[in-house]
C-alpha cells in the first residue's frame, strides 16, 4: 500500500509538472501574447515576461510587434498617359494591436502583401510618367495613406512606402532622351538670345552716353591705344573717326565740280 501511495503521488506530481510546463510562457519584449479561453478572445494581450496560461483551457499565440519590411514585387502598370511601366516598391509596417491582427485577418503578412500590390497598381496608374519620375515623394505619400487606412482595421500601422524602381521600355527611354536633349538645346538658345538682348541694351545705353558727350569718344580712342601699347606690339592702330572721312569726301567732291 505505501508503494502504491508513493507511485500515485509521483504520477500526480508528474502530471502537475507537465501542466505547469505547458502553461508557462515567456513573452519577449517585442512580442505580445493573444490568449483564447475556450475559443473566446481575451480583451487584453499578455505583455513581456513570464505568463501563466491555464492549459488546455487557454491557448496563447505570439504576435511580433517589430517593424517588418515587405518587398512588393514588380507590377505591370499603365500610367495615365498610356505608358507601360514596371514598378516595384518596399513597405514598412508593424502590428500595433495584437488582438486585431489575430482575430480580424487570417494571415496579416500575406494580406498586407496582396493589398500593397493592388494599391501600387491602382495608385501609380493615376499618375503620368513624368510625375512618377519627378514627384516620387507625392506618389509615396499617397500609397502610404491608402495602405494605412486599409490596414487599420487589422491592427497594423503602415509607416512608410517607397517606390524603389521604375522600369521603362527601351523605346520610351530613347524618346525621353530625345526630349531631354531638345529641352537642353531650347534652354541654350534662350540663354544665348537673352545674352544678346542684354548686350544690345548695354551698347544702346553706351551709344546714348557717347552721343551726349562728344569728348567721350576721343577718350575711348586713347584708352584703346593704351591697351594696344601694353602688349609691346610693333603695329600701331590709330582709329580714325568716320565723320572726318565724310568731310574729306565732301571736300573732294566739291573741288571736282
Amino acid at each position: 500500500m505505501p508503494e502504491f501511495g508513493l507511485l500515485g503521488a509521483a504520477i500526480i506530481i508528474g502530471i502537475l509538472l507537465i501542466w505547469f510546463w505547458n502553461s508557462l510562457y515567456i513573452i519577449k519584449e517585442w512580442e505580445r501574447g493573444v490568449v483564447l479561453r475556450l475559443g473566446r478572445l481575451l480583451p487584453e494581450a499578455k505583455g513581456a515576461g513570464i505568463n501563466l496560461v491555464f492549459w488546455p483551457i487557454e491557448t496563447l499565440y505570439r504576435i511580433n510587434l517589430r517593424l517588418e519590411t515587405l518587398d512588393v514585387p514588380p507590377q505591370d502598370i499603365i500610367t495615365r498617359d498610356n505608358v507601360s511601366v514596371k514598378v516595384n516598391a518596399v513597405c514598412y509596417f508593424r502590428v500595433v494591436d495584437a488582438n486585431l491582427a489575430m482575430s480580424q485577418v487570417q494571415n496579416y503578412q500575406y494580406a498586407t502583401s496582396q493589398l500593397a500590390q493592388t494599391t501600387l497598381r491602382s495608385i501609380v496608374g493615376q499618375f503620368e510618367l513624368d510625375e512618377i519620375l519627378s514627384q516620387r515623394d507625392r506618389v509615396n505619400a499617397k500609397l502610404q495613406v491608402i495602405l494605412d487606412q486599409d490596414t487599420e482595421p487589422w491592427g497594423i500601422k503602415v509607416s512608410k512606402v517607397e517606390v524603389k524602381q521604375v522600369d521603362i521600355p527601351e523605346q520610351m527611354q530613347r524618346a525621353i532622351a530625345k526630349q531631354a536633349e531638345a529641352e537642353r538645346e531650347r534652354r541654350a538658345k534662350v540663354i544665348h538670345a537673352q545674352g544678346e538682348f542684354e548686350a544690345s541694351q548695354k551698347l544702346a545705353d553706351a551709344a546714348k552716353v557717347l552721343e551726349t558727350q562728344s569728348s567721350a569718344i576721343q577718350l575711348r580712342y586713347l584708352q584703346t591705344l593704351t591697351e594696344i601699347g601694353v602688349e609691346k606690339n610693333t603695329t600701331i592702330v590709330f582709329p580714325l573717326p568716320i565723320d572726318i572721312i565724310n568731310s574729306w569726301v565732301q571736300a573732294l567732291g566739291g573741288q571736282k565740280k
